[in-house]
């Protein structure tokens, strides 16, 4: 049996550049950080002949075009090396839809799975690649870049998407001590909204193509945001980045009408006085999970539980994308 690990993310700052709408006319710029929170892919080859997956949903197929989740069929149609006799199972410590990057990271650890099935080794950053072409190329996806790279290297990094479609990526030079502070101050909550970030993404996606200047000066203010939390954290100046975090979320909350609604707009509201420095919804916006930035976790945690809603601790993963066994 094969298991292969690999991590969810938080988004700290520039997120919406890293679609190539944006970064072949203005280069991208992300912060992101790797959580332990992961998605899990085992392979095994099953007793009698036949492709079997499982997931949220079962399937057992005797040809690879009769697959219907659509990541699996595309990723094992192009790189397994056994289409007769293979067995899939897909396990994940949080729901796909809630702003964590899940579907990138199902893509990395099915990718990194079947390659070590196939008795061959990929490197971080050609996993990241070859997870960006399933997903966008193959796919169509309206997603960024972001997702992929931080989930294959895990860390907590900055990532710069450059015009020719090419990815650097860096890592920030923050102390172990800060690091432990870090995860001590940032909670994240449920809000109890899934979503569908392609709706978000597409609107997005195409008003950049059209070049529509309310979506490029927006973003062009995130990715400027961006840039001052890799210089805030690398100087550890923890406070200071909640705090930007909020005016972050305040222009991020422009991009759509339906990146937040009045019951998320509450939540942060409270957030904010009972507690908070700042916060933002992760990922691409319309439910899912707050991230807040507090120094008081007690008065925080009291004020949403008032909201129902249940804190998920985590702590940074720098080993990202990994084979377990």
């Amino acid at each position: 049996m094969i298991i292969v690990r690999s991590p969810l993310r938080i988004s700290f700052g520039g997120g919406g550049t890293d679609l190539a709408s944006y970064y072949t006319k203005k280069k991208g710029f992300v912060v992101s950080g790797a959580i332990n929170k992961y998605v899990y892919i085992t392979i095994t080859k099953p007793f009698e002949k036949g492709i079997y997956l499982k997931y949220s949903k079962s399937e057992k197929v005797k040809n690879i075009r009769d697959v219907n989740h659509k990541i699996f069929r595309e990723t094992i149609k192009k790189f397994s090396d056994n289409l007769n006799q293979i067995e899939i199972t897909a396990l994940a410590d949080i729901p796909s839809g809630t702003g964590l990057g899940s579907s990138s990271s199902f893509t990395n650890a099915l990718i990194k799975a079947i390659f070590e099935n196939n008795g061959k080794r990929i490197s971080k950053r050609k996993l990241a690649e070859l997870s960006c072409y399933i997903e966008i190329n193959k796919l169509n996806a309206p997603i960024g870049k972001q997702d992929q790279y931080i989930s294959s290297f895990g860390g907590l990094k900055s990532m710069t998407f450059n015009k020719n479609h090419g990815v650097s990526i860096k890592d920030l030079k923050i102390s172990k001590k800060k690091v432990k502070d870090l995860e001590k101050k940032l909670v994240l909550y449920f809000t109890n909204f899934k979503r569908d970030a392609n709706i978000i993404l597409k609107d997005q996606d195409d008003k950049s193509k059209q070049g529509n200047s309310l979506i490029i000066n927006n973003l062009n203010s995130v990715k400027l945001i961006g840039k001052k939390i890799e210089k805030i954290l690398e100087n550890g100046e923890l406070d200071k980045f909640g705090i930007i975090m909020n005016e972050h979320w305040e222009i991020k909350k422009k991009r759509s009408k339906i990146m937040s609604n009045k019951f998320i707009n509450k939540i942060y509201t409270s957030g904010l006085k009972n507690g908070a420095l700042g916060g933002k919804l992760v990922g691409a916006g319309g439910g899912g999970f707050l991230l807040f930035y507090t120094k008081n976790r007690k008065k925080l945690k009291k004020s949403m539980l008032k909201f129902g809603l249940r804190e998920i601790p985590f702590k940074f993963d720098f080993k990202g994308t990994v084979v377990l066994k």
